[in-house]
């Protein structure tokens, strides 16, 4: 395998142009908690391979993963400059997706006790199921 290869599975939100930013805003607001989008453009400027990266930039990324359903509105903040700025915070399904991007799905097949296993596929089954329900 390439060095720097991933070998793990890539879900489409850390995929294409904007995963690098996508995964910062991600990082920022699972350790700092709740931020609003001048405190996140903060701290992604702060990191490695990103300090050219634009406000405006940032402010349509939390925008568009606010719309995506993985960033939620958590309140209001004053500001130093006196208005009421929003608070973003992640939802459950950017920490699944956090997670699931960190899975490599072979070793979990070839390593996973049965019962996991069984598990898993119980809740695979029950998803499939209810989109089939939906779409049918």
């Amino acid at each position: 395998m390439a060095k720097g290869k991933r070998i793990h599975g890539r879900l489409s939100i850390f995929k294409g142009r904007e995963a690098k930013l996508n995964y910062a805003v991600f990082q920022v607001l699972s350790l700092k908690g709740p931020q609003t989008i001048y405190e996140i453009f903060k701290e992604v400027k702060a990191q490695k391979g990103l300090k050219p990266t634009k406000y405006t930039n940032v402010n349509r990324r939390v925008r568009v993963l606010e719309k995506d359903g993985y960033i939620e509105k958590a309140g209001t903040r004053k500001t130093q400059a006196g208005f009421q700025a929003t608070l973003y915070r992640l939802t459950a399904r950017a920490y699944l997706a956090i997670l699931l991007n960190k899975v490599n799905f072979d070793n979990f097949i070839q390593k996973a006790s049965e019962q996991d296993i069984i598990a898993m596929l119980a809740a695979l089954i029950s998803h499939i199921l209810i989109f089939e329900d939906f779409f049918t």
